[in-house]
């Protein structure tokens, strides 16, 4: 392997770490949808935690 390649590897497995540990930090403080714009304000994750629909559509139309 040469110098590209195993800098390429190392960059490649922080990110990996570190959205890992995002993701794990997210978890822990009670976040039912990481990734979702809408989350905080969405009455399905107030009410319970069940995971995002996955759909900004449907998250827009429960608020309305």
């Amino acid at each position: 392997m040469n110098a590209a390649t195993v800098i390429a590897v190392i960059v490649t497995a922080a990110i990996l770490f570190f959205a890992a540990r995002y993701i794990y930090k997210e978890k822990k403080k009670g976040k039912a949808c990481i990734g979702c714009p809408y989350a905080d304000s969405c009455p399905r994750h107030r009410q319970s935690e069940t995971a995002c629909c996955g759909s900004i559509e449907q998250h827009k139309a429960d608020l309305r």
